[in-house]
């Protein structure tokens, strides 16, 4: 009797302990769930800053090639102006 009885202990403190294993699992799954979740929506928040980001810098860009091209434009008026304010003083 008394072997079997220690059987059933040892059983119960057995189960006892994997339920509360168990749990514990599920808490720290459910702890790792959460932060991936938090993760996942910090990556999503830096991405489209990202994308933004580029689009500014291409909007940056084109808005370079056009002054490029207003100071290209500028500076060929300047040296047909010049050539003309030559040709006048020989006159």
């Amino acid at each position: 009797g008394a072997g079997c009885r220690q059987g059933k202990m040892a059983a119960g403190t057995a189960a006892e302990a994997q339920a509360r294993f168990g749990h514990s699992v599920k808490g720290l799954l459910t702890e790792k769930v959460t932060s991936c979740g938090t993760d996942v929506i910090a990556l999503t928040k830096q991405v489209l800053k990202g994308s933004r980001s580029a689009e500014l810098l291409g909007q940056a860009a084109r808005n370079m090639v056009m002054q490029e091209d207003a100071i290209l434009h500028s500076e060929d008026s300047l040296r047909k102006m010049a050539i003309i304010t030559t040709h006048l003083q020989y006159q």
